[in-house]
């Protein structure tokens, strides 16, 4: 009977340890759990904290591309309006010309007077008797015109001398014309225009005195 009673202690004494150790075995295995679970809570939250630092960099990146897109297509906008602005300043210009075309008229006759022809020497402006009488039989030749003709009246020289001076020069051929029309023949002032050329439009080549002698001119276009 006391021997029974020893055994059944053992056994119960057993079983407590058996019990204990369990426990100790499971609360070792939950630490062991818990800190492998915070491990990858950790590395989790530091993948999120990357990916939305990532996130943010590239929401700014996006911003930059969409300001330089915006840049570019109001430079491309600026330039188009500066394109078209360009075409009608030279549509404008096109039509206006067409237009001082239109109102001159037609040529009805062109006269050349230069040296060759008793026109002008040298350096020289002033109107030679040669050429007088031939700016008299043109005024003869338009009266037919009227007073809807317009006279174009333009200088031209040689290119001896500086450009300056040519072009000073040629100008002051051409009024020359333009004086004697007026003072002898009563023509308008307004329905002469005089415009110098210089050395800029020769006639004939500048190499020779002949050649230099055909550019020392005065051309008139009338036009009706």
């Amino acid at each position: 009977m006391r021997n029974m009673r020893t055994t059944v202690k053992m056994m119960a004494l057993v079983a407590v340890i058996v019990l204990f150790a369990s426990a100790c075995a499971t609360r070792g295995f939950v630490r062991t759990e818990d800190a492998v679970v915070d491990a990858k809570v950790d590395t989790l939250a530091g993948q999120v904290e990357e990916t939305q630092e990532r996130t943010m960099q590239n929401a700014e990146r996006i911003d930059q591309v969409d300001q330089r897109a915006q840049a570019a297509n109001m430079a491309a906008q600026t330039s188009q309006a500066a394109a078209d602005a360009a075409q009608m300043a030279a549509d404008d210009a096109g039509n206006q010309v067409g237009a001082v075309a239109s109102a001159l008229g037609t040529l009805i006759t062109q006269i050349t007077i230069n040296e060759a022809q008793g026109g002008f020497g040298s350096s020289q402006s002033e109107l030679p008797d040669a050429a007088r009488a031939r700016l008299d039989q043109l005024v003869i030749q338009i009266q037919g015109a009227g007073q809807s003709a317009f006279i174009e009246i333009e200088g031209h020289t040689d290119n001896l001398g500086e450009e300056s001076f040519n072009m000073q020069l040629g100008l002051r051929r051409a009024e020359a014309v333009k004086n004697y029309l007026y003072e002898q023949h009563n023509v308008p002032l307004h329905k002469m225009n005089t415009i110098s050329f210089g050395e800029s439009r020769p006639a004939a080549p500048n190499d020779t005195s002949d050649g230099r002698a055909q550019n020392r001119r005065v051309v008139i276009k009338v036009r009706g």
